[in-house]
């Protein structure tokens, strides 16, 4: 686990987990909040998940903590634009862990890792407008609305709205693990 706390950890993004990175990504939930209209075939995330390994790109395994053992859960990424100090984020979290606050807790985690070790000036992302959980966990997490961009995705095949989300490194306060870890 490279960073974690009580209930959420992150962790190397591993070609081994592919299958479990592509039922995942299957789930209709998922293709929905994503926008997405068609399924992918395990083959093809296979020969993808090759190319994202060597990408600049920042990923992460998301483990639930809160058992005995630590159980993948999901997907943080960072998309680097390293000219200008920003990067998106893109979570996915497994059917099984949402709801418990584990989307909250690793993108927490995620901006902690992008403000304090990547040095990133400000992260932000796209969410559709209707998938009002997920608008709340990244308001959680430190993210704030920055604008909206009107009839640019669909959600249960209606056209709807996307609001754009950023969190500034200069704004994000409480409890750090990366400080925490480099106090020890």
């Amino acid at each position: 686990m490279w960073v974690h706390d009580d209930t959420c950890g992150l962790g190397p993004y591993r070609a081994d987990l592919v299958e479990t990175y592509w039922r995942w990504e299957q789930d209709p939930t998922l293709l929905v909040g994503y926008g997405r209209q068609q399924p992918e075939s395990l083959e093809a995330r296979t020969e993808g998940i090759a190319q994202q390994l060597r990408g600049d790109n920042i990923r992460f395994t998301v483990y639930d903590l809160t058992g005995e053992a630590p159980i993948p859960a999901g997907v943080t990424t960072l998309l680097p634009d390293s000219a200008v100090r920003t990067a998106e984020y893109v979570v996915m979290l497994a059917p099984e862990a949402r709801g418990k606050g584990l989307g909250t807790a690793a993108t927490r985690l995620t901006l902690d890792y992008a403000f304090h070790i990547t040095n990133l000036r400000m992260v932000w992302l796209k969410v559709l407008t209707p998938n009002e959980a997920g608008v709340r966990a990244y308001e959680k997490a430190g993210f704030k609305a920055a604008g909206t961009l009107r009839e640019a995705g669909y959600w249960l095949g209606q056209v709807c709205d996307e609001l754009v989300m950023d969190a500034l490194a200069r704004e994000f306060t409480g409890p750090s693990a990366i400080s925490k870890l480099m106090r020890r």
